[in-house]
């Protein structure tokens, strides 16, 4: 990790980016992604981290950036560095979406996976990132739900083993029935055991507050019942998945409990816009505006 590169970043962005007049100051480190400011910023992607820095944002997060070819991963980076944006998760891992994978055990299916989480190490390396997104893919109807939580137990495990020398945390991610049926992950508390079950620093869990709303709800009660092995939060207000102030969650009531918890991480701003277009953006930051307005 470049932490002094990171600190340097960010007193540069504070003494140039002083009289920039739309520039919030945000209680948590929200992290926008690519897309989300595009009419606003342009399609490059370079003018939409410095759009981002630009409105406040101290972080940023981007499911595709393994994929990305290399050189746009170090061009992105060194933006980040420059602007003070923090790098949030990006997906470590082929997701097999239907069909099983960590929990049947298969052994060439673990290997794969263990490969990827090998190669995600560099990645991460690269764009200074700390967390990496990992879902564990299909339930296996052939195999009784005590084989398959032994099964994925011991393939993070082995991941654990990978990621730990370089400090890098893979955060598991529960998923909702209603927009992925069948996933083997889906609630908070069988995330949670499956982290005390793995005890390792580089294996803690992604609480997306949308997936847990449609899921299980009781949001905040779920948060404290997890905290101590919550690394990342996602959000997206539900029903839609877009910006907060849209449907039905208290987001200004969850961020102040996130807040009032200590929490220094970053949450990642997995929506969509519900205005399109420029009216769309304004109308994300103004929404964050509104539920970051605590005290």
């Amino acid at each position: 990790m470049v932490t002094g590169a990171l600190s340097l970043g960010t007193l540069t962005v504070s003494n140039a980016q002083e009289s920039t007049p739309n520039k919030i100051s945000f209680n948590l480190n929200y992290a926008p992604h690519l897309g989300m400011f595009q009419h606003s910023a342009g399609d490059d992607p370079i003018d939409q981290l410095n759009f981002m820095a630009d409105m406040g944002f101290t972080a940023f997060e981007d499911n595709e950036m393994r994929s990305r070819p290399i050189e746009l991963q170090e061009k992105m980076s060194n933006t980040m560095v420059n602007r003070g944006l923090e790098m949030g998760v990006f997906v470590a891992h082929t997701i097999h979406w239907a069909e099983p994978n960590l929990a049947s055990g298969n052994t060439d299916k673990r290997k794969e996976f263990l490969a990827e989480i090998k190669s995600s190490v560099e990645v991460a390396k690269r764009v200074n990132a700390k967390w990496m997104t990992v879902v564990p893919g299909h339930l296996d109807l052939k195999l009784s739900m005590g084989y398959q939580m032994s099964n994925v137990i011991e393939s993070l495990k082995r991941a654990s083993e990978i990621l730990e020398p370089h400090g890098l945390t893979m955060v598991l991610e529960p998923l909702n029935f209603r927009d992925h049926p069948g996933l083997f992950l889906t609630t908070s508390p069988q995330a949670y055991e499956i982290c005390k079950a793995v005890n390792s620093p580089s294996c803690k869990i992604l609480f997306d507050i949308y997936h847990q709303q449609i899921q299980e709800g009781n949001l905040i009660p779920n948060i404290s019942a997890c905290w101590d092995e919550i690394s990342y939060f996602q959000i997206g207000d539900n029903p839609g998945r877009k910006e907060p102030t849209t449907g039905e969650i208290n987001y200004k009531n969850v961020f102040k409990f996130i807040h009032d918890q200590g929490f220094n991480g970053i949450l990642g701003m997995e929506h969509g816009n519900s205005i399109p277009e420029k009216a769309g953006e304004e109308a994300v930051i103004e929404a964050y505006k509104a539920v970051d307005a605590f005290k």
